[in-house]
Order: structure tokens, then C-alpha cells, then sequence
């Protein structure tokens, strides 16, 4: 099912833009539940979902620890 989902990042890029963070929830919701676009009557639910799915990859990403990386700018402050 997952396949054809692209990497949207390379694993050591040092900034995350929220919109990339917001296109791979939207990916992925769409992918899980089957529609490119809900029903009026589940567009809240939709909605929902990527808006939890992009806090979840926002935390994922703040949490990641890549080893050989760059440390970033707001730790070597």
C-alpha cells in the first residue's frame, strides 16, 4: 500500500519547512483513506487527521537524532 509514497526530505536536511510537514500528512491521509478530496460530510475528519499527523511528524523530526549530521542552528546557540 505504502510503495509509492516519496521521501519528501533527505535524512539530514537541517530545516524542515512546515509545509513540507503538512504535504507528507495530506499524502498520507489521503493514501489511508482511499480519497484525494473528502465528502463534505467527512471533511472535518480529514482535516482531523492531517492536522494530527503533521503534529505527530513535526514531533517525530524535533526528536530524530541523525548521527554525522550538522548539529542544528538552535542547539549550537
Amino acid at each position: 500500500m505504502c510503495r509509492s509514497i516519496k521521501t519528501l526530505r533527505p535524512p539530514v536536511t537541517p530545516e524542515v519547512h512546515d509545509e513540507d510537514i503538512v504535504a507528507a500528512a495530506l499524502q498520507y491521509v489521503r493514501k489511508v483513506s482511499g480519497f484525494r478530496a473528502p465528502a463534505a460530510h467527512n471533511r472535518e475528519a480529514f482535516d482531523r487527521a492531517v492536522e494530527a499527523v503533521a503534529d505527530a511528524t513535526a514531533r517525530l523530526l524535533a526528536e530524530l537524532e541523525v548521527r554525522g549530521a550538522p548539529r542544528r542552528a538552535e542547539e549550537t546557540v
